[in-house]
C-alpha cells in the first residue's frame, strides 16, 4: 500500500481538519455540506444538485461496496447512476474502506474518483465537522495539499450552477401518447426513468429554453444545484406556461421555481436537508412519509399567494416541502419522490402528475 498524502480541509471561519487523500490529488473549493444517508454515495456523487459542493458523509464507513458498472441504456440514460459523471467537487469521509464487495461493483471508490479527477479525503472527524456545520451553517471550504493559498474560497451560489449542468440541446425519449416537457435544471436520471415507465414521450430541454414553443400535454421542472434566483429565465417561461392551465409538476429546484413563478420568495436554509430520512407530512392529513432530500434553499410559506397552499411540510423544522395551486393542476415536492438512493414512499406523485394530464 502506497504512502497516503496528507491534506487539509480549511473552512472560511478558520477551522482546519487534517486527513489523507484517497481520490484525485488536486486542490478544490466550494460549499461544505453534509449528507446523513447511510448508503448511496454513487448516486449522490453523480447527482447534479451537488455541483459546486464538498460533500461530507456522516456515515463513518464509506467505500465498502465499491462502484457499479457505468453503463448506459440505448436512450443514453445511465443504468445505475444519476448522470454521466460525478458532479460533487469532493467527497469527505471518516473512514474509507480500501476493500469492497458487492455483486454489481467493478471498481473501488478511490479508482473512480481518480479516473474522474475528483478529490476524496479520509481520516476526517466528520462528527466534529458536522456539528460545526450544524452550529454555524454550511460554509465555504477548500481542500489543499502543499500550500493553503493554492486555491481561493469559492461561493458556488454566486455562480449559475444550473447553466453548468443542464443539457445543451433538446433530447427526446420514448414514444408514449402523452407528451411531457422536462425542464432540465440538473435532472437526475431516475426522474427520467420514473417518467418513461409511465408511457410518455419525454422532451428534455435546457434550463433557459422557451418550451412554450413546443406542443406538450404536461410540464415537469427538475431538481438542480445552486441558488434558484439564478433561474429567472426559467421562471418567466413557467409563468407563461401557467396561463395555459396545463398540468405542472416540479421536484426540488422545481418546487422553488414553481413557487417563484407563483410569486413566492425563497430563502437559504442554515445547513440544508441532505439525507434519506427526512419526515414530511401531507398538509390537511395525518399522512407522513420518509423522504430522500438534497437541497439548501426552501420556499417561504408566508409568501405564497392566495391561490397557493403548502402541500407538504417538514416534520423536523416546519419548512416547506411542496406546494399546490388551489384550483389548477400545478403541484410540486421539495423532496425526491424518485429517491435513488433512498425510500420510494412517495413515487405515487408521478402517477398523480400523469393522471392530471
Amino acid at each position: 500500500m502506497q504512502a497516503r498524502k496528507e491534506v487539509v480541509l480549511i473552512l472560511d471561519d478558520g477551522s482546519r481538519f487534517r486527513g489523507y487523500s484517497f481520490g484525485y490529488d488536486k486542490a478544490v473549493a466550494g460549499e461544505v455540506v453534509f449528507n446523513t444517508a447511510m448508503t448511496g454515495y454513487p448516486e449522490s456523487l453523480t447527482d447534479p444538485s451537488y455541483a459546486g459542493q464538498l460533500m461530507v458523509l456522516t456515515y463513518p464507513l464509506v467505500g465498502n461496496y465499491g462502484v457499479p458498472r457505468q453503463t448506459f441504456e440505448p436512450d443514453g440514460i445511465s443504468t445505475f447512476l444519476e448522470s454521466e459523471k460525478i458532479h460533487a467537487e469532493a467527497i469527505i469521509v471518516s473512514d474509507y474502506s480500501e476493500n469492497f464487495s458487492h455483486w454489481n461493483a467493478v471498481e473501488s471508490l478511490a479508482d473512480w474518483l481518480k479516473r474522474e479527477k475528483i478529490a476524496g479525503i479520509t481520516g476526517i472527524d466528520t462528527r466534529a465537522l458536522t456539528k460545526l456545520l450544524r452550529e454555524k451553517g454550511s460554509m465555504k471550504g477548500k481542500i489543499v495539499f502543499d500550500d493553503e493559498n493554492e486555491i481561493d474560497f469559492i461561493d458556488p451560489n454566486l455562480i449559475n450552477q444550473v447553466a453548468r449542468v443542464s443539457c445543451k440541446e433538446v433530447i427526446t425519449y420514448g414514444s408514449g401518447k402523452k407528451r411531457v416537457v422536462l425542464v432540465d435544471c440538473g435532472v437526475k436520471h431516475n426522474i427520467i426513468r420514473c417518467l418513461l415507465k409511465r408511457d410518455v414521450t419525454l422532451i428534455r430541454v435546457p434550463w433557459d429554453y422557451d418550451f412554450n414553443t413546443i406542443d406538450y400535454d404536461g410540464l415537469f421542472i427538475s431538481n438542480g444545484p445552486g441558488d434558484p434566483d439564478m433561474c429567472e429565465t426559467t421562471v418567466s417561461h413557467i409563468r407563461t406556461a401557467m396561463k395555459t392551465g396545463k398540468p405542472i409538476f416540479g421536484i426540488c429546484m422545481g418546487n422553488q421555481l414553481l413557487a417563484k413563478a407563483g410569486g413566492a420568495k425563497i430563502f437559504k436554509l442554515k445547513y440544508g436537508h441532505r439525507s434519506h430520512n427526512q419526515p414530511v407530512r401531507m398538509v390537511g392529513t395525518n399522512k407522513c412519509f420518509i423522504t430522500s432530500q438534497n437541497h439548501g434553499f426552501a420556499v417561504d410559506n408566508n409568501t405564497l399567494g392566495d391561490d397557493w397552499e403548502p402541500l407538504f411540510l417538514n416534520m423536523n423544522d416546519g419548512t416547506n416541502e411542496g406546494i399546490r395551486h388551489k384550483t389548477l393542476p400545478f403541484f410540486s415536492a421539495q423532496f425526491h419522490p424518485e429517491a435513488a438512493s433512498g425510500p420510494t414512499d412517495t413515487e405515487f406523485l408521478f402517477d398523480t402528475f400523469i393522471d392530471k394530464i
